[in-house]
């Protein structure tokens, strides 16, 4: 029997998501570089070719995800991967209901999408393969590690638990102590606060370049300086958020260099063109 991940358009905004920011990489590259600045335009080129490489894996896993039960295992088929669990390999069956705080370990996460090895506090260690998350998840814990599954029918979770010959345990994230849930930073005003700013800054020097930089008979290498100011952003986020759970103030920090950062390329980019 198979069962299709919970229906979201995660897989088409992870699609054209990539499109949008790996065409303006590449374009901006090719644009702002000319054939006496080769060498610094293949370092640029190499990491973005590979991150290109894992976001098509990470997309082929989710337009292909589902869960199959057959009659020894269930089998989690997410792009080239096949994640097979045997019915007594399984110790508990949880439907974790509630916010949960949770954190990249080596994964990635959009809107309808979430995929690789995450922390969760509270919880533990999971690898997570589903789609939208928003209202909880079916976690499996088992001797091969944990398992977080979106399925769109509730009779996922029964057939699991027949087969298992176990129960399914309900888990409400909002019941945990606040010691095992940890911080929350979605709760935490201040970080919201830098996030926004981050997010302001960059607009605003996108749209100042947008507008000012056709004509002005400024350099090209203005326009690089975008490209690695919207790739510090993406750093900074994940990252942030990350060394967030850890430690409060190095949430904080990372946030702010990604401001100063963003805010000298824009007074750089002010100095260079000439209104």
């Amino acid at each position: 029997m198979e069962f299709l991940a919970k229906k979201s358009n995660g897989s088409w905004f992870g699609l054209l998501l990539g499109i949008v920011i790996f065409g303006f990489f590449i374009w901006g590259i090719n644009y702002s570089l000319g054939p006496e600045d080769l060498a610094l335009a293949i370092m640029l080129y190499i990491p973005v070719y590979l991150f290109i490489g894992i976001f098509v894996v990470l997309l082929w896993g989710a337009f292909t995800l589902k869960y199959i039960c057959d009659e020894d295992q269930l089998i989690i088929n997410w792009g080239f991967i096949k994640a097979k669990i045997p019915w007594n390999e399984i110790e508990t069956i949880e439907k974790i209901e509630g916010k949960v705080n949770y954190y990249s370990i080596l994964g990635m996460s959009w809107p309808g999408f979430i995929a690789g090895l995450y922390s969760a506090r509270g919880l533990g260690y999971i690898k997570m393969y589903g789609s939208d998350n928003s209202t909880g998840f079916l976690l499996l814990r088992t001797n091969l590690g944990l398992y977080g599954l979106t399925p769109e029918s509730p009779e996922l979770a029964r057939i699991i638990a027949s087969r298992a010959g176990k129960t399914i345990d309900i888990v409400d994230m909002n019941d945990l102590p606040p010691e095992k849930k940890g911080i929350d930073l979605h709760a935490d005003n201040f970080y919201k606060l830098l996030l926004q700013i981050n997010v302001v800054f960059i607009s605003l020097y996108g749209l100042y370049l947008l507008i000012f930089f056709p004509g002005s008979g400024a350099p090209r290498f203005i326009i690089l300086l975008l490209i690695l100011a919207v790739a510090l952003f993406f750093f900074t986020l994940g990252n942030a958020a990350r060394l967030y759970q850890f430690s409060t103030t190095g949430g904080y920090v990372m946030l702010m260099v990604g401001i100063a950062v963003t805010g000298i390329f824009f007074i750089l980019s002010l100095s260079e063109i000439h209104l």
